[in-house]
């Protein structure tokens, strides 16, 4: 963790949602902004606690799920860094649906919902970044829908890996991608049992398509991969 505390400021200007505010109106969602500083594992709110605001990740990754009744947890979403969640029901008023937890230590950025109401009044383009942000989340939630119902197991690994995940690098028609998160997390996001996951893995590693290390996956050949039909 930095000793120091971050110029949010800054942080919040290189956002998306609020890169075209200047000056007084940044300072202004600054003063109603407190760093939120995780230990990985640490759960920032459970399902059913009321939604005061939203999160942005500094650093960091946060797995949003929930558990069945049966006790299984379902991953719906792996923030990382400049990501942003909770909007959605801050301004639904309604509490939140999922849990929040860590996956590695990180900082947040907490924007409390009475700031940001007070930014809607005063600026309509605010507003209009607010409903473009909230229509992309809900555009992905579509395509993960979408995905579940009409693509294999084999066709969902290949896409993410494809998506060119944080820590992916690209040389030529090589890739690496280094996995956000452990492999069961990974799977429960991608709708599959560990075990479904790790032997589709075993699969195209066997058909020389990818080279498994830990959590770091060598795509040696990223068109023969992409052809691949499962």
């Amino acid at each position: 963790m930095p000793a120091q505390p971050i110029k949010i400021q800054s942080f919040l200007q290189n956002l998306p949602l609020f890169n075209e505010l200047v000056g007084e109106e940044i300072d202004r969602i600054a003063a109603g902004t407190r760093e939120v500083h995780a230990s990985r594992g640490a759960v920032l709110f459970h399902r059913g606690d009321a939604c005061q605001g939203f999160h942005v990740v500094v650093f960091g990754q946060v797995k949003l799920a929930f558990n069945s009744p049966q006790g299984a947890e379902k991953v719906i979403e792996i923030i990382g860094p400049g990501q942003s969640f909770g909007e959605a029901l801050m301004f639904l008023e309604k509490p939140y649906i999922v849990y929040a937890q860590t996956l590695a230590d990180s900082l947040l950025l907490y924007v409390s919902k009475s700031v940001v109401f007070e930014g809607l009044e005063r600026d309509p383009g605010f507003a209009r970044k607010i409903i473009a942000g909230l229509s992309r989340r809900l555009h992905g939630l579509i395509r993960d829908v979408e995905g579940y119902s009409l693509r294999s197991g084999a066709q969902r690994v290949i896409g993410y890996l494809l998506q060119g995940e944080e820590g992916a690098e690209a040389g030529g028609n090589a890739l690496e991608v280094v996995l956000p998160a452990n492999k069961n997390v990974i799977a429960s996001r991608l709708n599959l049992t560990p075990e479904h996951f790790s032997r589709i893995l075993h699969e195209l590693s066997a058909a020389k398509l990818i080279e498994v290390d830990g959590r770091t996956i060598r795509i040696p050949d990223v068109p023969r991969l992409s052809r691949f039909e499962g």
